[in-house]
């Protein structure tokens, strides 16, 4: 029965007492016992009509939750993460790993488990929603390698060593022969992510297409229109072209995505690290590869001819936003996925926007527009003599 259902006959039950009618003869019209019929004219005597709802049979007390005063620390330390986050402080992680190591950082020990800390934010509203369920199904246009060099994949997980501080924990993949190489860092700035796809390059090798997502160390930031980071401005100068993912779309990146996993399982979960040092350690590491004594150019890093991709979402206004800067997509419908490639000549740059991604069979270009730029592009100054076969 519904609770509606069950509400009417309750109400019945006490409509036929209320009469007169004896309680056995209720109990027999209603098809109930005479203790049910007893329990609901109590409650009805006690509480009124209200009374008669059903009550949740969720325990008043949960013998799983923290004690208060560790609930609080909890929640404060999640605040103070979230703070300075905003504010651009640190590694700016504000999870269930990061209020762990700052409880441990305040003398907490042991802290209570991730589980019990997600579920203490949770209870506290202090959650944030992971991921639209419908987003995540959604198909995005992809690249299709079929041999080692064509597609590698980057990007970060954090983690905390044992004195509570954090680290950034680069990982990056060959998406063919799933060949892995990583670093740590105690920051993710575009100087680090700089100085870990350089060791992805020279350690596994220079890919047609490397992969990363759209955190500031990689795309430059969310501020300045049209900005062209340390990280772009490094893969054109190499001649590797940057993809990068949907926002808010982990499932894009998803070979290096499922290295994570592995990765935390026979890294972190096994060893106890101190340090970076100790993490590099335990850290592993048939095309051409960048050279071991590569060296960025001094001064202000030239704009180089090549290739920058983006995978993105039309808006219901028809636009997609790369680099900052909105474009529209009149051709195309609201919710479509597309594929963007903003190719730089020495003669200045175009957007162009895709339905399909560059190795698709067949692929129809839904729009073009001129990129502005302020500086001139540079041919490539990096030829073969910077790169050395396997």
């Amino acid at each position: 029965m519904t609770e509606t259902e069950l509400y009417e006959e309750r109400k019945s039950a006490i409509h036929l007492q209320r009469s007169g009618v004896p309680v056995v003869e209720v109990a027999q019209e209603l098809g109930r016992s005479t203790s049910w019929v007893y329990k609901w004219w109590d409650r009805y005597k006690t509480e009124g009509w209200e009374g008669l709802h059903s009550r949740s049979r969720a325990p008043h007390h949960c013998p799983t939750r923290l004690p208060e005063p560790i609930c609080q620390s909890i929640c404060q330390a999640r605040s103070e993460l979230e703070a300075e986050a905003e504010e651009k402080k640190g590694l700016r992680y504000i999870g269930a790993g990061a209020v762990q190591a700052r409880l441990r950082k305040k003398g907490i020990e042991p802290p209570p488990s991730t589980a019990s800390i997600e579920r203490t934010l949770r209870y506290a509203g202090m959650t944030r929603s992971r991921q639209d369920p419908a987003e995540d199904q959604v198909i995005y246009p992809r690249l299709r390698p079929k041999e080692p060099g064509q597609l590698c994949q980057a990007d970060i997980v954090p983690h905390f060593l044992k004195g509570g501080d954090s680290v950034a924990c680069f990982n990056g993949i060959d998406v063919i022969s799933r060949y892995p190489t990583g670093q740590a860092h105690q920051r993710r700035r575009s100087q680090d992510a700089q100085a870990f796809l350089i060791h992805v390059w020279q350690k596994i090798g220079l890919p047609a297409y490397t992969q990363v997502d759209n955190e500031a160390c990689f795309s430059g930031g969310f501020t300045h229109p049209g900005v062209l980071g340390k990280v772009v401005r490094l893969a054109l100068y190499v001649g590797t072209e940057l993809v990068f993912s949907p926002v808010r779309h982990p499932k894009s990146n998803g070979t290096v995505e499922r290295f994570h996993q592995d990765y935390n399982r026979h890294v972190w979960e096994d060893t106890n690290l101190q340090d970076c040092a100790d993490v590099q350690v335990h850290t592993k590491s048939a095309w051409r590869k960048l050279s071991s004594d590569f060296s960025l150019p001094q001064g202000r890093w030239p704009l180089t001819e090549g290739r920058i991709h983006f995978i993105r979402l039309v808006s219901a206004d028809k636009t997609i936003s790369v680099l900052n800067l909105t474009w529209d997509v009149s051709g195309a419908e609201p919710g479509r996925r597309v594929w963007a490639t903003l190719e730089l000549c020495t003669d200045g740059a175009t957007l162009r926007i895709y339905d399909q991604a560059p190795d698709a069979s067949e692929r129809r270009c839904l729009a073009e527009h001129i990129f502005p730029l302020k500086e001139e592009v540079q041919p490539r100054q990096v030829d073969d003599s910077g790169l050395h076969p396997t």
